[in-house]
């Protein structure tokens, strides 16, 4: 089964990097079955990077008023995003619209798992929140478990 992993993220606006961190971390798993891509979140770019996928992982920066360092999971392929969680994102079309707008035009990946960490600052700067920091390693760790479950 091909997989991508997909790390999310603005490395200068401090929060919102940890998607593209995470990924960073988990750049010894790249194989011929596993690739590993830093977006922006930009909506077309992250269905295109997915074509050709079977599962796919992206993971990104939330805001959806829990607090900060909490990690949400969802499995995007069979259930709807909720938009407010990316509030914080400078793209008006963006990681959940791009989900959504795959599942009506019947292209989604077959598997399509998505982990949020909640941020606390996303102004710009690049410093992590101390809670934020604190997830990356268990986010890390569950997305290789995932990623080499098949």
């Amino acid at each position: 089964m091909k997989s991508l992993i997909i790390g999310v993220g603005n490395l200068y606006r401090n929060d919102d990097a940890v998607g593209i961190l995470i990924v960073r971390k988990l750049n010894d798993m790249a194989s011929d079955r596993v690739s590993i891509i830093e977006q922006s979140g930009e909506g077309t770019s992250l269905m295109n990077a997915w074509k050709g996928y079977d599962r796919v992982c992206i993971v990104d920066a939330v805001s959806s008023g829990s607090p900060v360092g909490s990690i949400h999971c969802m499995d995007a392929s069979r259930e709807p995003v909720p938009s407010k969680f990316f509030s914080c994102s400078t793209h008006n079309f963006g990681v959940a619209e791009s989900i959504e707008l795959a599942r009506t035009l019947g292209q989604l990946p077959r598997q399509l798992l998505l982990y949020g960490v909640e941020g606390g600052n996303f102004q710009h700067g690049e410093i992590l929140s101390t809670e934020v920091e604190q997830a990356m390693e268990s986010v890390a760790g569950e997305i290789s478990q995932y990623v080499l479950s098949t």
